[in-house]
């Protein structure tokens, strides 16, 4: 399931529908099929067009991202927090050491800033590969020698280093919550990846408090033309098609019992 998971996405996500569309009209037009291939040209322009000049995909990930809101107020006594993975380069860091981050680089920072809040805390970083070849440094390996470098001391974090993917994150910590007897966890995740993260540690029987970070939506975009960016739409149009295809599939997979975790 995590091979083809990974497989399908190469080819679904926007740009690469975009090329396969394009390649099917050129193939079409060479066996004359020029009809047919003139609406597959079209297609990919649309697709091109609305992933590349409109605000499509930033509302899309906006809806995720204002699904579950950050509590107001931070809670008074916490005894865990729940990090998940996908914030480092582990490629880079396999290679070159230390610590290098991607834009989800908030889970962290802010886990790292509770942390010294609540010194009492357990901090469960969970991730481990998730590349295809499995030949990288897991995440949860890498964290300790970022909260080490801040004077977190290493008994402090549990590190979960075998998940692949987010319901992997799910099932393996459950084991260790319950072996180490944990509770009043903070779950820390982008805010656009809360409602599943959400809706499979329900599933699991896990309660936990949102605690969603790496907003990259200011909440008050609107569907519109924007010619201004077209890098950045075709990044948030990516993500946004990622998390709104996992949350349809895990649905259907009976994962989560909703399509939209409130």
């Amino acid at each position: 399931m995590f091979l083809l998971s990974k497989l399908f996405w190469v080819f679904a996500q926007p740009l690469s529908l975009a090329f396969l569309l394009s390649a099917l009209a050129t193939i079409l037009v060479v066996v004359g099929w020029r009809r047919l291939g003139g609406l597959a040209a079209l297609l990919t322009a649309l697709v091109l067009f609305v992933t590349l000049f409109t605000t499509t995909g930033t509302a899309a990930l906006q809806a995720l991202e204002g699904r579950i809101p950050k509590p107001m107020q931070e809670p008074q006594s916490v005894s865990c927090m729940i990090v998940l993975g996908g914030v480092l380069e582990n490629e880079v860091t396999t290679v070159r050491g230390g610590i290098e981050f991607n834009q989800a680089a908030d889970r962290f920072v802010e886990a790292l800033r509770l942390a010294r809040n609540h010194p009492q805390a357990r901090i469960l970083i969970s991730g481990g590969d998730g590349s295809i070849s499995g030949a990288y440094e897991g995440e949860a390996q890498a964290a300790e020698r970022f909260f080490s470098a801040f004077g977190i001391p290493a008994d402090r974090l549990v590190k979960e280093n075998a998940s692949r993917t987010t319901y992997e994150n799910t099932v393996n910590t459950v084991g260790l919550l319950k072996a180490l007897g944990l509770d009043n966890c903070l779950l820390i995740t982008s805010a656009f990846h809360m409602p599943r993260a959400m809706g499979l540690f329900r599933a699991a029987g896990i309660e936990v408090t949102p605690w969603p970070v790496d907003y990259r939506t200011s909440g008050i975009v609107r569907l519109s033309l924007d010619f201004t960016q077209p890098a950045l739409n075709a990044q948030l149009t990516t993500t946004a098609a990622r998390e709104w295809m996992s949350l349809m599939a895990h649905y259907l997979t009976g994962r989560i019992g909703e399509i939209f975790p409130a």
